[in-house]
This record gives structure tokens, C-alpha cells and sequence, in this order.
């Protein structure tokens, strides 16, 4: 397997960066407290081998401001493997009120993701990846978890349980977006080191036949909560470099979700939920005349895609 070249600019938010660009074909073991650390954008370029279809790749993550000098609590990986292999990890913050890391359970479920990924059981099947990686994940915890596999005949293969997303575009227009899984409002299905709880059989499952020059964003919900469909539209569209349109993207959902004055697509969704879930602002400010308003402080991590045909790609 040819292993890309990879590019990175360590983000200036936090000094510690792992390159995420896995050497899957030559790696024996994988050690359990193996962290990935996506605190920083990054390019990497497609497998160059048959006139078929890989992912041209930009990443970029902002944690949540109260949680920048552990990194957050999301994490993901991206493997040249096939035609490429992206994913996302949101560790669910909950577990924090237990005294437990919400990010250790994302980070191992991710490094266990990239150890399996070439695995002959797997078959290039995201479900059964994710499987396996959960299986293999030993940390308390829980998150959420979206897995992409492109195959280089253009299919792609996606498995995901909660409200990690994921979106198509195709000449400036969605051709697929993901749906959340959720029990009720603002809690998604997890996938968890406890014994009752969501599992590989709960993911929902998609096969979406790709063409050279679509654009896959996945991201965690932070990016989904916070930036608007047509938004994301626009800035892919704004920008040819897929790393600096992930970091765009990125910024946006980021400024979003500090802008009291927002109205995000969490608040909307939360406003429209009230009357079944009985989600609403308290009394003292309803007595004010306000209205639930904002955007949504969280993590954000986004992967923005381009599928290419790897022989116009040159490895440099």
C-alpha cells in the first residue's frame, strides 16, 4: 500500500498534534492508550494507484473553550486504506459528572477503529467495523460514532450510531444527509462500555454511489448544531483546498455557537421539540419575553472530503 504524504499546521488553540494518517499494512499492535489528537488541520492526499476513485482529505477540530487544555472529547481518524476511510468519535460529557474522562472512550474507540480497519473480518464493512472497534475498547465511557468507507469502483459505505453527520454535495447541492439517531432531544444513541446501551446492530446503515467531484462533510454535532445546511454549501464551495475549507467550516460552527444571538440550528430544532419534551427556557426569562436563542458551545470536529479519480493525483 502506497502511504500518502501528509501535511500538517499545528492549530495554534493547542500545542499538541498526532499525525492521524494511519501506516495500517505495517503496524502489528496498537497500543490501548494510544491516543489520536486531531487538534490540528490537515491535507492528506489520495492513494495513487488504478484510474478509480479515492478521498482527497482536510480535517480540522475545535474543542469546547472549557475543555482546550485536554483537547476535547471528540476524536477521529483517516486511513488511505481502499479508497479512504474517515470517522468520528464524540465522547458523550455526561460521564464527566462521574469523574470519568468523556474523551478516553472516544479516543480508544477511534485508535481501535484504525487497527481494524484492513482486518479480513471486516470486509470493508463499516458496521462490522465498528463492531470490533467497540468490542476491543476497554475505557469507561460513551460516544457517539459515524464510520465512511469509500471502495474505489465510488461506493461508499456508511455506519453511524447517534448525531454524528454526515453530508454529500454534488454540484453545489445536497444530495444526502445522514439522520440523527436520539432517544429524545439532545440524547442520541451511544455507543457505550456499559452492558445495556446502543451497539453495531443500532447503527444506521447507507450504501451512496459517489462521482469524481463530490464532497463528503462528516463532522461531530458540534459542526451540525451550529452551522446551517446552506452554509456548508457555501464555504465548500468557497474554497478548493479541502483542509482549509474543513478549518472554515470549522470557524464558522465556532462562532456560531459563541453568538448568543444565533439562531442555530439546535435552538430552532429545541423550540420546535418544547411542546413534546417540555425542553424551554427558564420562567425568569420567559418572564422577560425571551426566547430560547443561540448557538451551542461544544466540540467541533469536521472532515471535508473531495473524491478524485488517484491517478490525476501525484504523490509529492
Amino acid at each position: 500500500m502506497v502511504v500518502p504524504v501528509f501535511r500538517a499546521s499545528v492549530a495554534s488553540f493547542h500545542p499538541l498534534f498526532d499525525s492521524l494518517c494511519t501506516r495500517l499494512s505495517t503496524n502489528s499492535s496498537l497500543p490501548k492508550n494510544s491516543r489520536l489528537l486531531p487538534f490540528a488541520s490537515s491535507e492528506l492526499n489520495p492513494v495513487q494507484s488504478r484510474p478509480e476513485l479515492s478521498f482527497c482529505v482536510g480535517t480540522h477540530l475545535i474543542p469546547h473553550p472549557n475543555k482546550v487544555e485536554r483537547g476535547g472529547e471528540d476524536a477521529f481518524f483517516v486511513s488511505c486504506y481502499n479508497g479512504g476511510v474517515i470517522a468520528v468519535a464524540d465522547g458523550v460529557s455526561g460521564w464527566a459528572e462521574q469523574n470519568v474522562d468523556p474523551s478516553l472512550f472516544s479516543r480508544e474507540l477511534m485508535a481501535n477503529a484504525s487497527y481494524f480497519v484492513e482486518d479480513v473480518e471486516v470486509n470493508y464493512d463499516p458496521q462490522i467495523l465498528m463492531r470490533k472497534a467497540h468490542a476491543a475498547t476497554s475505557s469507561v465511557g460513551s460516544a457517539t460514532v459515524i464510520v465512511a468507507m469509500l471502495e474505489r469502483n465510488g461506493i461508499l459505505k456508511v455506519a453511524s450510531v447517534g448525531d454524528c453527520g454526515l453530508r454529500i454535495i454534488r454540484k453545489g447541492q445536497i444530495t444526502f444527509s445522514s439522520s440523527p439517531q436520539e432517544h429524545y432531544f439532545d440524547c442520541p444513541y451511544q455507543l457505550s462500555s456499559e452492558a445495556v446501551g446502543q451497539t453495531y446492530l443500532d447503527a444506521m446503515v447507507t450504501t451512496v454511489e459517489l462521482i469524481e467531484g463530490d464532497t463528503i462533510v462528516m463532522g461531530s454535532d458540534g459542526l451540525f448544531d451550529n452551522v446551517f445546511d446552506h452554509e456548508i454549501v457555501s464555504m465548500t464551495t468557497r474554497f478548493i483546498d479541502v483542509s482549509e475549507a474543513a478549518k472554515a467550516l470549522a470557524n464558522l460552527a465556532c462562532s456560531h455557537s459563541t453568538d448568543s444571538n444565533f439562531d442555530s440550528p439546535y435552538t430552532m430544532e429545541a423550540r420546535a421539540k418544547i411542546s413534546l419534551q417540555g425542553f424551554d427556557v427558564p420562567m425568569w426569562k420567559k418572564i422577560l419575553g425571551m426566547k430560547l436563542k443561540g448557538g451551542k458551545l461544544d466540540d467541533i470536529t469536521v472532515i471535508v472530503s473531495q473524491v478524485v479519480n488517484s491517478h490525476d493525483v501525484s504523490i509529492s
